[in-house]
């Protein structure tokens, strides 16, 4: 344990080489597999304007606090990862009919957990030749939000998805496709079952920065019936989303620093947004040496 903590301290304040490209800011996966032994944090920070929360009615102007990501290598072809957001403090700016009883934490504001994911990424081969990289991501997002807050759904959903990914020159482009099985937050034995996918770029501007872009989300082949009335099965909180962003990526200090601004592309999703985050790579043991 001694050990273990010094190299945290080590890897923490020292070290000024910018390490290998990250996913922050994207949410489109990479088919890269962490280092052996090696473990990659990663904090960032939200701000979306007008997001809409048809499962409570509410709208307004979003701020995420403490947006993490751990990813943990834990063998040649195999990533466990653990990702969620600490905290959501929404500033309402609308509130509708909702289909849930609500409890907010203020008169025109609320605050609530973030849902956390668990991830394990496997991948199957490199990239070689005009051969892409190929992996698969999967996992299950945790209820840990609570639906009174007006936030979060407070719902368990599992998801599936194979990733590419491809360098052309300097060029670097990912792309994501699966399925994802969303528990709907008003009706019980209900889901939807949503195409979830994402394509970006990563292309290196100087040996320290990296202009990075994405379109990501889902899409539901389903009628969301926003009234809840029947034959139409309720699946309100599971409607199509997506986003659009574009940044950069810094590498300094140590470190790797991202920015981002964020469309949003459909009518619930925000109008506009930015994030921030930071990254660094802490190598924990020689995986040779454990095995």
């Amino acid at each position: 344990m001694q050990r273990v903590a010094q190299l945290l301290c080590a890897a923490l304040l020292l070290g000024a080489i910018p390490c290998a490209a990250q996913n922050r800011p994207l949410r489109t996966a990479d088919a890269e597999i962490l280092a052996p032994g090696t473990m990659r944090v990663e904090v960032g920070f939200d701000f979306l304007q007008n997001v809409d929360f048809p499962l409570s009615g509410l709208s307004g102007d979003l701020t995420s606090v403490g947006v993490v990501a751990v990813r943990f290598g834990v063998g040649k072809m195999i990533e466990v990862q653990l990702e969620g957001t600490v905290r959501h403090f929404l500033d309402i700016k609308k509130q509708g009919a909702s289909f849930v009883p609500l409890e907010l934490s203020g008169a025109r504001s609320t605050n609530d957990t973030g849902d956390f994911s668990l991830v394990t990424k496997v991948r199957f081969f490199g990239e070689s030749g005009r051969r892409p990289s190929f992996a698969m991501r999967f996992g299950f997002q945790m209820p840990n939000s609570n639906q009174s807050r007006g936030i979060g759904l407070n719902t368990t959903d599992v998801f599936a998805v194979f990733i590419l990914e491809k360098h052309f020159g300097k060029l670097n482009l990912m792309g994501n496709l699966g399925l994802a099985i969303l528990q709907a937050p008003n009706a019980k034995f209900t889901q939807n079952d949503v195409l979830i996918y994402g394509g970006a770029f990563l292309y290196p501007l100087h040996r320290r920065v990296n202009l990075v872009g994405e379109v990501a989300g889902r899409h539901s082949t389903q009628t969301i019936n926003a009234d809840c009335q029947l034959p139409l099965p309720c699946l309100v909180g599971t409607e199509s989303r997506s986003q659009a962003r574009l940044g950069f990526q810094l590498f300094f200090g140590g470190f790797q620093w991202d920015v981002a601004g964020i469309a949003g592309l459909t009518k619930i999703d925000p109008h506009t947004g930015f994030t921030f985050g930071i990254s660094k790579d802490i190598h924990l043991f020689d995986y040779g040496k454990v095995q």
